[in-house]
């Protein structure tokens, strides 16, 4: 079947639209006209396909279970210590604790005690061990030594919790050594 020719003019508009779209994104990109400066804010539509793409990744590459109860205390005692020891505290704060000054200039910090009602624990753990490009957020599962798994569902723990801890519980669960024999 031959299309008619307004079909085939139709076709050919879009395609010429399409061409001509991508060759102003990628010399608005690849020219340096978009900034990538981290006090300039980003157009409401770079905004909006960031999220998109960081929660359609994430869902897709949290795979992994929890290994057990994240409700026991003691690893969520483990993991308010980890959460302090590992610097969390300096880009997120923490029940009772202040975000570092510079925290501020990130794009931003999210706001934990909301993020970890919503997002499941397969998630959390995926962030904390693979980061989040361009946003600050790093992989703990490549620092030297890596952050073994187990302690980073021990940080998920205290992080599902986070939203119920005291000020006075923060502070002695994150200054407490476990104990060792």
């Amino acid at each position: 079947m031959i299309l008619p020719r307004m079909a085939v003019n139709f076709l050919a508009v879009i395609g010429l639209l399409t061409i001509l779209v991508g060759a102003a994104a990628a010399i608005f990109f690849f020219g340096g006209f978009f900034s990538v400066a981290a006090n300039d804010p980003d157009p409401n539509i770079v905004n909006w396909a960031i999220i998109h793409v960081r929660e359609a990744s994430i869902a897709l590459h949290a795979t992994d279970q929890p290994p057990g109860s994240l409700d026991d205390a003691a690893l969520v005692h483990a993991g308010a210590r980890a959460f302090s020891e590992l610097g969390c505290t300096n880009c997120h704060g923490g029940p009772g604790v202040r975000p570092a000054k510079f925290s501020e200039g990130l794009n931003p910090a999210p706001n934990l005690k909301a993020v970890v009602k919503v997002l499941p624990p397969q998630q959390l753990f995926w962030v904390v061990k693979h980061g989040i490009k361009m946003t600050g957020m790093p992989s703990f599962g490549v620092t030297t030594p890596p952050v073994p798994d187990q302690e980073i569902w021990a940080i998920v723990a205290f992080l599902k919790q986070l939203p119920s801890v005291s000020d006075a519980d923060f502070k002695t669960w994150s200054a407490t050594a476990p104990d060792k024999p």
